[in-house]
C-alpha cells in the first residue's frame, strides 16, 4: 500500500478536530457587566476580579485547546497508520 491511500483518511480525520469541539477544554464562562453604571461603581471590586479571572482563564483555555489539538493530531496520524495496515491485511 502506498503512503497516498493514508492521506485522504488522514486530511479528513485533521479536519474533523479542526471543525470541531475540544471536548477536554471547557471555555470559561463570560463575566457579568451590569447595564448599571450605579451598579458598576458599587461592585467595582467584584466585578473587575470576575474579569481579571476570566482573563486568566480564557488563558488557560487557549493552552488546552492548543494541547489537545497537538495530541489529536498525534493520534489522527497513528490512527492513520493503523488504517494502512488493516487496508493491507485485508487486501
Amino acid at each position: 500500500m502506498t503512503c497516498a491511500r493514508n492521506i485522504p483518511f488522514l486530511l479528513l480525520i485533521t479536519a474533523f478536530v479542526a471543525a470541531g469541539p475540544a471536548h477536554a477544554c471547557a471555555p470559561p464562562e463570560r463575566p457579568f457587566l451590569s447595564q448599571s453604571q450605579d451598579d458598576m461603581r458599587i461592585y467595582a471590586d467584584l466585578i473587575r476580579e470576575d474579569f481579571e479571572a476570566y482573563i486568566a482563564d480564557v488563558q488557560d483555555y487557549f493552552r488546552c485547546v492548543d494541547e489537545e489539538r497537538a495530541r489529536t493530531l498525534a493520534e489522527a496520524r497513528e490512527v492513520s497508520e493503523d488504517y494502512g495496515r488493516f487496508l493491507n491485511a485485508v487486501e
